[in-house]
């Protein structure tokens, strides 16, 4: 494996991201600032999506206030933790993306007419490059440093009426960001190998 590492992602960082990082429950009470979370939208914001489209929105969930709505549409198992959590992200859709597109792929300006006025292909296209970059968001704060507790434990129609009262941005899930305690982390569960998960064709 390690003959296979990029040079410029040695084998510290992959145990970064992805082969040390865990799913967090407990958190620290270490605030993160708002120079972490802006660099993680800048570290983030170029990670592909299908002709630039871009459609995640993030509300950064941290005054006490806030917390509280929020907290008020979680499911039961996933309140206490959100609570304490020093920042919650709602990772929204948002359903008019294609007004960007002139900006965001410029070199075809016809792009806007793929969308407007399809109502199931925007939000197919939505919820699918959303996930998308919500995986490069978690990427991105795994790799500067921050836990993160993603859930998709919550009820949608109060997130989006609590957060989203205007109907153009819809919640597709929830991520709490911080230091995690490691001393509460579960033990760790195993995952498929290579020869289960995958085929080449």
């Amino acid at each position: 494996m390690a003959a296979l590492v990029n040079e410029l992602l040695d084998e510290e960082g992959l145990d970064l991201i992805f082969r040390n990082a865990r799913t967090h429950n407990v958190w620290l009470p270490e605030p993160v600032p708002e120079e972490k979370l802006r660099a993680i939208w800048d570290a983030m914001k170029f990670g592909p999506t299908s002709a630039n489209c871009s459609p995640l929105r993030i509300v950064f969930v941290q005054s006490a206030e806030a917390k509280e709505r929020l907290v008020a549409c979680m499911s039961e198992n996933n309140q206490a933790k959100t609570s304490v959590a020093p920042v919650t992200a709602i990772l929204a859709m948002d359903l008019e993306f294609y007004e960007e597109m002139p900006r965001l792929f410029p070199h075809n300006q016809t792009a806007r007419s793929w969308f407007a006025g399809k109502p199931e292909h925007i939000k197919e296209t939505a919820l699918r490059n959303s996930s998308l970059q919500g995986a490069y968001f978690i990427i991105a704060a795994r790799s500067l440093g921050l836990d993160c507790g993603p859930m998709s434990g919550f009820n949608a129609e109060k997130v989006n009426a609590e957060f989203f009262a205007d109907g153009t941005w819809k919640v597709n899930f929830v991520c709490s960001l911080g230091h995690g305690d490691a001393g509460k982390l579960f033990r760790r569960s195993p995952r498929l190998d290579f020869d289960e998960a995958c085929r080449i064709a």
